[in-house]
């Protein structure tokens, strides 16, 4: 099947369709598969393996998965079944595009721009420096084409991705001194994965790429002088604050980062239509979910993290300039190097400055009156 082909046909059929065959009884033909073929359904249960890129302690961006699982066992009366594995209990956190490609499992819930050193245009699946807020990436992936250019992408893996999560603006991470001038961050050892960690590199940061499981142990021993994960409420479970005091925001890398489900393509081939729609409606309820989690409990973790003596400080204005300026260089660079990157990134940047323009008015000033501090 041809990339544009697959790309295509990897949604499930209308909603209709797919909701008509779900109550379907186990023994009834469901005709919403392509070209209007009989899938007949068994009562057969399908059961999937999902690998994830996070340990289970956190049971936010790891616990939408039960999440997942739960919905899709409960819309097919039990014979769709998805089991969640944390990471490194099947594969570790970093490989599991390759693990989902290779059929080793069915599912993988990570976030792309782990994968950019195989191709960096999968950091617009996720997230890129300065890029887009939560609402604005949801929009572009659902709404403004960003899709359907992210699964041309990934037919080239075997693998048809699923929005599924985000965790809102990040923080800019734990440091164990102040940083003031970009000038402080040269030779500093940080974990950034993706192309924030790209930009940081050409700041003269000496950039390290761990899972989630593996960064507390590298700061407290110093192998590592900073990191950055999510928020709050994840980064209190991580205990960094132990190890580190220094707490900056914001992660202008990942202002609104989108999580996504991997699906093997010919695992996803063999679903019936009606559980395709399962699957589909459930990614959706996750992402929703993990957004409305982490919006309900940084607030709380935050406040306290400040009385854990954590030092929250925003980036200088320095800083801020110097990393936009690495960064539009290093989007140049990749555009006129890469023809994939390139043509991705034209199609987001034509968004970008639409979705930018209409948040500069009705959101801008609301949120820079709202949130300024009151005595």
């Amino acid at each position: 099947m041809k990339r544009r082909e697959f790309v295509k046909k990897a949604l499930p059929g209308a909603v209709a369709a797919g909701a008509m065959a779900a109550c379907a009884s186990p023994n009834e033909a469901d005709t919403g598969s392509e070209g209007g073929a009989p899938n007949v359904q068994t009562k057969k249960t399908v059961r999937w393996r999902l690998s994830s890129s996070f340990p289970r302690g956190l049971d936010t961006i790891y616990g939408v998965n039960d999440i997942l699982a739960a919905r899709v066992e409960a819309l097919s009366e039990g014979r769709f079944q998805i089991r969640p594995y944390p990471a490194g209990e099947i594969v570790p956190g970093l490989q599991i595009l390759d693990a989902v490609q290779q059929g080793t499992v069915q599912v993988g819930q990570t976030v792309s721009y782990y994968f950019t050193g195989k191709n960096p245009a999968l950091a617009f699946d996720a997230c890129v420096p300065f890029g887009l807020t939560s609402r604005q990436q949801t929009a572009w992936l659902q709404e403004g084409g960003g899709l359907e250019l992210m699964r041309e992408l990934f037919a080239d893996f075997n693998i048809i991705n699923f929005p599924a999560g985000n965790t809102g603006a990040q923080m800019g991470g734990w440091f164990k001194r102040e940083i003031h001038t970009p000038q402080d961050l040269k030779g500093l050892k940080m974990r950034i994965p993706g192309l924030g960690g790209e930009v940081m590199s050409r700041l003269g940061v000496t950039v390290q790429v761990l899972a989630g499981g593996e960064i507390y142990a590298a700061l407290e021993r110093g192998a590592i002088d900073a990191t950055e994960w999510v928020g709050p409420y994840d980064d209190e479970k991580l205990g960094f604050y132990k190890v580190a005091k220094k707490y900056y925001y914001p992660g202008w890398w990942e202002p609104g980062p989108n999580l996504s489900l991997y699906v093997n393509r010919q695992a996803w081939e063999e679903l019936p239509a009606s559980f395709q729609e399962m699957f589909a409606v459930a990614a959706r309820e996750s992402a929703l979910v993990m957004q409305a989690l982490y919006d309900a409990k940084n607030p709380e973790a935050l406040a306290r993290l400040i009385q854990q003596g954590v030092e929250v400080a925003s980036f200088s204005d320095s800083i801020m300039e110097a990393a936009e300026d690495a960064s539009l260089s290093m989007a140049s660079d990749l555009a006129g190097s890469n023809a994939t990157y390139k043509r991705v990134y034209d199609a987001w940047l034509k968004f970008r400055r639409e979705s930018f323009d209409w948040f500069a008015t009705a959101e801008h000033a609301y949120s820079a009156f709202a949130f300024a501090p009151r005595d």
